[in-house]
């Protein structure tokens, strides 16, 4: 025998049941379409006239030259080896910053945030005055066994990681916030420690945003320019990377600068393609 049924006008459709469905099926005016265009058009038109202008004919000799594979294997290394310096570090300071409240934690996460705004030669010459020969901490290296840090391909990871660790910070601080904390607070009233906590549920609750911030901290410090040739300078197959190669080379060969720059974009589509499905679930 079955309960009453409920009155028609108090059954909803599923979808309703679940909720609006926010900025589908709206028309947008004019008035909003014409800059959203121009917007587009800005980006993707220098891009265009970056394909329109390469020398296909000339393409795979000049992809083949040994320079532009060193810069590559160069800049493949030291992004990834930056990247491992962020998760270390990084993933440890997103949790104190999403989890712990402590003094200064205001400060802390404006200080994080500093690299996002600051030139990157500003960043180069900081990290110089500070890990040079006669810097703060460089000069012990230096006086105690002679090793100088700058115009290394140590200076390379450390200049990528500098400007690259608040995107995995910010990332994964926000999976953080965004994570249910329960999973958390009953894996301690079963009698984990902190620890095990972290490692056994924390991380896989996060693991996305880590994937994700990893991914764009590579493609960062793929990327970086100022603070690398003002901290590790630009010597062949030790810190001249591909936007430093690209540099060098627009001085004295426009085809070439803009092979090296074509080999940059394509990585830089398949960091968009590789976090397209983290991007279209979220929307």
């Amino acid at each position: 025998m079955t309960g009453p049924r409920a009155p028609a006008d108090v059954l909803v459709p599923a979808e309703a049941a679940a909720g609006p469905r926010r900025g589908l099926g709206v028309r947008a005016p004019a008035v909003l379409l014409i800059p959203a265009g121009l917007a587009v058009a800005f980006l993707v038109l220098p891009l265009a006239g970056l394909l329109f202008r390469a020398p296909w004919s000339t393409l795979p000799q000049r992809l083949a030259e040994p320079g532009v594979l060193t810069a590559l294997l160069l800049s493949l290394r030291t992004a990834s080896l930056a990247t491992v310096v962020c998760v270390v570090l990084g993933v440890p300071l997103a949790w104190l910053l999403a989890r712990v409240r402590f003094p200064g934690r205001r400060v802390v996460k404006a200080l994080v945030t500093v690299p996002l705004v600051l030139p990157p030669v500003v960043g180069g010459l900081a990290l110089l005055l500070l890990l040079g020969r006669n810097g703060l901490i460089g000069r012990y290296p230096y006086q105690w066994f002679g090793y100088s840090i700058p115009f290394t391909t140590t200076a390379v990871v450390i200049a990528e990681a500098f400007v690259a660790l608040p995107f995995l910070v910010i990332a994964v601080e926000g999976a953080l916030r965004g994570a249910d904390d329960r999973y958390e607070e009953a894996a301690a009233t079963l009698g984990a420690s902190r620890f095990t906590t972290f490692r056994r549920v924390t991380l896989p609750l996060v693991a996305p945003g880590i994937v994700a911030g990893a991914t764009l901290c590579w493609a960062r410090a793929l990327g970086e320019f100022g603070a690398t040739i003002m901290f590790a300078g630009s010597f062949p197959g030790t810190t001249r990377t591909m936007p430093v190669a690209v540099y060098l080379t627009l001085e004295t060969d426009l085809d070439g600068a803009i092979v090296l720059s074509l080999v940059l974009l394509l990585v830089s589509v398949g960091i968009l393609v590789s976090l397209r499905d983290r991007w279209v679930s979220s929307a």
